[in-house]
């Protein structure tokens, strides 16, 4: 008889020990229901509200190593995607303290290393069954279909993971309201009020719905695990009987996938929907920023035959804290702040075509090329007695004045910084200048507005001015765009600019910072997502397919173990190979742990559930009926097959209504996961070279405190 036991170590693993730490800070940013946090300045006791992991790692102390690490990593991901960064923080917390399970029970690293890096991989093919290709979405764009009440769509999880519909609550009706106290109404895209609804019920419900699936009437809902069919998404399905699992000599598994439809998604409506994640509001000026960018390359073109990609480096935001959210909106051109005194000078300037010149650099009288600066404490003689550095300043801002006056400029834009002397002189002479524009804005003006780009005003001719320039006030009247911080907002235009702006306002000023973020993490999603041409089954069923690929994986690998113990004492030669048969089964089982405490909370965030408990034990009812079923992954299709159709019980209406679907995207999802167990991977290695030894896993009575039976 082999009795269990767990191995007790004095020496802890303090980095994966804290990486779980840092993780639990960041529990309540994760699903559509976020949680805010207010962080104070403890210096200057100004608070602000976030929603985002960044924003959190911003605010925290994180100067120990495994902190910098972790900020790199979260850090290398909000760069490279603008999203992700809940899931792979959340992963980092989970997968810690799976390994640290794992080292208890006696895992050796080595084994923990290989096993997790090969579940890994094994899921990110596994979940290729989830994808949803997105094909000719803008060959039939109809430019009057808009998010019809949008604002009033409740989203799911999915339908896997079927949440209530008082949960579906907007970003800001979450931060002032209790969640649970909500009843809201859900629209289909048609606009017309549906009745949430109920896939999953309690067992006894479940027992009674058996009986009807297999009438007739609803044999389009039947389990597709019993029927044939070919995925084309890759190759390593083949067209198998579907309840024939197929070993593999590393011990996992490939089988044959069935579907019940062909999902595709050709609807950009329908995409951002799915896309929004609960955050409808930011999602709807990102779809209407599409729309104005497909509007204008229409018009450039003058048909719609190439083809149309979105251009997230032509879309910009524009923030007007302390105004009502109702002045949020999109529009074509570029809007910026500038001063409130400048009232004067744009009302001279609108409605009139103006010359506009591009200055790459800074437009200061000290900015020079590096290699003509001069060391900033050595003067020579001759400069110092012959003039002063006022009288410097002076000559230089009189020479740029003669020159924009000579090519009779009347706008400038500056990539870098502007000399405030010069800006106040301007204003008196009619000239508008706007500092620290984004590169990308002037390369839209060049383009549209036939300018050059210059380094130095010195550089400035007939040749390098633009034409056809329009500035006018963003809305009609100055003083009802005046923002808390006395900036006043105005619209630079010109024919064919491809620019778009978002005007983001908010009347709490702490909350302005996670509105632009919420915007950018939208615009992303639907960036990728158009890119790729696919998108994920979201809503938590790529990790509930992770989840149960995994356990089966686990129990294939179970059968082995006896015969690899057996192996092992007629043949000490394959230690190695026994000892990676014997541990697979617990490290695979570990690994799917760290996806199941993230469906858990993904659930519990909602508050459909008291407890965490609760909701691990729905995920648990609903892998059995997966593992059940012989194939989960035409489990998850079928359900998804069943939501679309619309049919269900409500309750009250027996009416087939539409309710979107819930969508992921692939690329960021995929690197989320991969930099969550690199990470964890690498503090575990550097913890037990550096902090616990290199000799920790052996059993002896100097290193250990006991066995602890099991």
């Amino acid at each position: 008889m082999v009795m269990a036991c767990r191995v007790i170590n004095k020496r802890r693993h303090i980095g994966l020990q804290q990486l779980s730490s840092f993780a639990e800070t960041g529990r309540t940013f994760l699903g559509p229901v976020k949680s805010s946090k207010f962080i104070i300045d403890e210096e200057c006791h100004e608070s602000v509200l976030i929603s985002s992991t960044v924003r959190l790692l911003e605010s925290l102390d994180l100067t120990s190593a495994v902190g910098q690490l972790l900020s790199e990593a979260i850090r290398a991901q909000y760069n490279m995607y603008r999203t992700g960064t809940s899931t792979l923080l959340f992963l980092v917390g989970a997968w810690s303290s799976a390994v640290e399970e794992c080292l208890h029970l006696g895992v050796p690293i080595s084994i923990i290393v290989s096993v997790m890096s090969e579940g890994l991989n094994s899921c990110s093919e596994e979940v290729v069954s989830l994808q949803v290709p997105i094909h000719n979405i803008f060959g039939h764009l109809d430019n009057t279909k808009t998010f019809s009440g949008l604002e009033t769509f409740s989203v799911s999880l999915c339908p896997l993971l079927q949440v209530p519909s008082d949960t579906g609550l907007t970003q800001e009706e979450h931060d002032l309201k209790d969640v649970a106290s909500q009843s809201l109404t859900i629209y289909s895209l048609s606009g017309r009020p549906i009745q949430s609804p109920q896939f999953f019920k309690p067992q006894a419900e479940v027992e009674t719905d058996k009986s009807t699936s297999q009438t007739p009437k609803n044999s389009q809902l039947a389990d597709t695990h019993c029927r044939k069919s070919i995925l084309i998404h890759s190759r390593h399905f083949n067209s198998t009987d579907n309840n024939q699992w197929i070993s593999e000599p590393d011990g996992f598994l490939d089988h044959g996938t069935a579907t019940s439809k062909t999902y595709g998604c050709n609807d950009l409506v329908e995409l951002a929907v799915g896309l929004s994640h609960g955050d409808h509001s930011s999602m709807k000026l990102v779809e209407e920023a599409v729309r104005l960018q497909y509007q204008n390359a229409c018009m450039q073109q003058g048909n719609c035959t190439m083809p149309f990609m979105f251009d997230i480096s032509r879309i910009f935001t524009c923030c007007l804290p302390g105004l009502p959210e109702t002045f949020s909106c999109v529009c074509p051109g570029y809007i910026t702040i500038v001063a409130v005194s400048s009232t004067t000078l744009i009302k001279e300037l609108q409605n009139q075509p103006v010359r506009v010149v591009l200055i790459e650099g800074d437009l200061t009288e000290n900015y020079r090329h590096l290699g003509f600066n001069n060391s900033a404490n050595i003067k020579t003689v001759l400069d110092s007695m012959k003039l002063q550095e006022d009288s410097l300043e002076e000559l230089w801002t009189n020479y740029v004045l003669q020159v924009l006056t000579q090519f009779n400029v009347n706008l400038i834009l500056v990539q870098g910084n502007v000399s405030e002397q010069l800006i106040e002189k301007c204003t008196h002479n009619k000239l508008l200048i706007i500092g620290s524009v984004n590169g990308s804005v002037m390369q839209a003006f060049a383009e549209a507005a036939g300018a050059v780009q210059v380094t130095y005003i010195t550089q400035v001719n007939e040749d390098c001015v633009g034409n056809g320039v329009y500035v006018t006030f963003w809305r009609s009247s100055p003083l009802d765009i005046v923002g808390r911080n006395n900036g006043m907002a105005i619209l630079l235009k010109t024919e064919g600019i491809n620019l778009v702006t978002a005007v983001l306002s908010s009347p709490v000023t702490a909350q302005m910072q996670t509105k632009e973020d919420r915007f950018w993490t939208c615009a992303y999603r639907l960036y990728y997502a158009l890119k790729e041409e696919k998108v994920f089954l979201g809503g938590g069923a790529v990790e509930f397919l992770c989840v149960s690929h995994l356990q089966i994986l686990a129990k294939q690998s179970l059968r082995k173990e006896n015969h690899a113990c057996s192996e092992w004492l007629h043949n000490t030669s394959s230690w190695l190979d026994s000892s990676l048969a014997i541990y697979r089964p617990t490290v695979l089982k570990c690994l799917a742990n760290g996806w199941h405490k993230y469906l858990s909370t993904l659930i519990y965030n909602t508050a459909s559930y008291s407890t965490e408990f609760e909701a691990s034990t729905f995920i648990q009812h609903h892998l059995q009926n997966a593992s059940d079923s012989g194939s989960p992954s035409s489990y998850i299709l079928n359900e998804y097959s069943k939501l679309n159709n619309g049919i269900f019980k409500s309750g009250v209406s027996t009416k087939q209504e539409q309710i979107p679907r819930v969508y992921d995207i692939v690329t960021p999802k995929i690197e989320a996961w991969r930099r969550a167990l690199d990470l964890v991977l690498l503090v575990l290695q550097t913890d037990s070279e550096v902090i616990t030894g290199l000799g920790h896993t052996q059993i002896n009575s100097q290193e250990l405190e006991g066995f602890l039976f099991l």
